[in-house]
């Protein structure tokens, strides 16, 4: 794996000429914790992507791979589902109190904003999921 780069492993579920369904399992900080059975905080959550299927890959249902993403694209990501959200709903709700809107109506109108936002985020899914783009690595097993 290269310095610039975010990996998490996981396992091909399954593998078609256009798709490999890669499953992935995220856990929290204590998901590792050798006390996390007793303590029920513990976090694991199952994550299945589907990626294009290289047709030169020699990989098989059941083997073992990372799934690669540049970091750049990791940072994008934050800013396109968290920081630019942020920063609508504070322009929309500041820039309404200032111009004498009520506060219930330019608290509702932030959110309102916020929420037009994420539907273009999700109308324009197809061109994020293109620019978004993962690898798959095959884990080389130690002998």
């Amino acid at each position: 794996m290269v310095a610039g780069e975010i990996a998490h492993k996981g396992k091909i579920v399954s593998l078609t000429p256009e798709f490999t369904t890669v499953e992935i399992i995220s856990e929290s900080a204590c998901g590792s914790c050798h006390a996390a059975a007793l303590c029920g905080m513990a976090e694991l959550q199952k994550k299945v992507l589907e990626l294009p299927t290289r047709h030169y890959s020699s990989l098989r249902e059941g083997d073992e791979v990372n799934l690669v993403l540049r970091r750049t694209m990791g940072f994008k990501a934050v800013w396109l589902a968290y920081v630019l959200p942020l920063v609508v709903l504070l322009a929309v709700l500041l820039g309404l109190t200032a111009a004498g809107v009520k506060e219930l109506q330019a608290g509702l109108a932030a959110i309102a904003a916020v929420a037009l936002y994420y539907l273009v985020l999700y109308l324009l899914r197809d061109r994020l999921r293109n620019e978004y783009s993962f690898y798959i690595t095959p884990i080389t097993q130690k002998q």
